[in-house]
């Protein structure tokens, strides 16, 4: 069996994975590029380094740095992620017809995904998810949970278990025109939970830019691409969401929640059992779920 191919890795994923390589007048570039990526750098080579206050021959040197014959290669793969990020429902679907494996649904849908679970698992640093996993254990801090039209669910999810594990945990309908009156009380110390895929949504942008400056920790899940509210999140975890339909797939991203649900209780079980004990009688009290004799 051939091994799935894993997609090319983002001018942005190169750029702050060498960013400890680079010099200082390339760290100020690569800075610049990441600001507004990735059309900062569809700008003419003299434009991009205007905007960085560097030379042009910095920004020649570090294109190659990354691995690029020369600048007009650059750009097109910068041109290449732009179209994949903007990329609505119908014209998605017209790429995958076009290119379609002659398998069952089934099948293409399952490698798609588990090629999926696979990639965003080599890129995460095992340290990062320990690092929020330990935040969200933190009694101490409020939590705030939030997500798009379509991540949504996903946030819900999460914010679903969050709740009978521990207290102090908000869920944020990012639409609905309410969330303003929610910062009011967010502050440092306190982490916010927030999921944005490609179509990325103004709100979650915008939340993420109030939330950084009042101080909270963001915790950000995202595709490959990456949400324009990367540059506010302290923490990131990019998923692989590319699937054979209309529609993104957010299977790895779920298996992502799900793991970092499993580590909280772990890290809280001695006071969220006690929690769930608690619920676990609401629930008889109030006859919510049927009981077989």
């Amino acid at each position: 069996m051939t091994k799935p191919q894993s997609p090319p890795q983002s001018i942005a994923d190169m750029l702050n994975a060498r960013f400890d390589t680079l010099t200082r007048a390339e760290k100020q570039l690569a800075n610049s590029l990441l600001d507004n990526y990735p059309v900062s750098g569809l700008a003419s080579i003299t434009a991009i380094a205007q905007a960085a206050q560097v030379s042009t021959p910095t920004v020649a040197r570090m294109v190659q740095k990354l691995g690029f014959v020369g600048f007009s290669e650059f750009q097109a793969r910068l041109r290449d992620e732009l179209e994949a990020r903007i990329s609505n429902p119908i014209s998605k679907h017209d790429l995958w017809a076009g290119d379609a494996p002659d398998t069952h649904m089934l099948n293409r849908f399952a490698d798609a995904a588990m090629q999926n679970l696979r990639q965003t698992l080599a890129q995460i640093d095992p340290k990062d998810f320990d690092a929020i996993c330990a935040a969200l254990a933190d009694k101490q801090s409020r939590i705030y949970v939030t997500g798009g039209r379509i991540t949504r669910s996903i946030a819900e999810y999460l914010f679903t278990h969050l709740q009978m594990l521990r207290g102090g945990v908000t869920f944020l309908p990012a639409g609905d025109g309410t969330w303003p009156h929610h910062l009011l009380d967010l502050g440092a110390g306190d982490i916010f939970v927030m999921f944005d895929m490609r179509r990325y949504e103004n709100t979650v942008l915008r939340l993420a830019e109030l939330a950084a400056a009042r101080g909270a920790t963001i915790v950000l899940f995202t595709d490959q691409w990456g949400s324009p509210a990367t540059k506010h999140a302290r923490f990131r975890i990019n998923c692989r969401i590319e699937a054979p339909s209309a529609w993104d797939s957010a299977a790895a991203m779920l298996v992502i929640v799900e793991s970092l649900i499993a580590q909280v209780q772990q890290e809280t079980w001695q006071d969220s059992r006690a929690r769930m004990d608690a619920l676990e009688d609401i629930f008889d009290t109030t006859g919510l779920f049927r009981k077989f004799k």
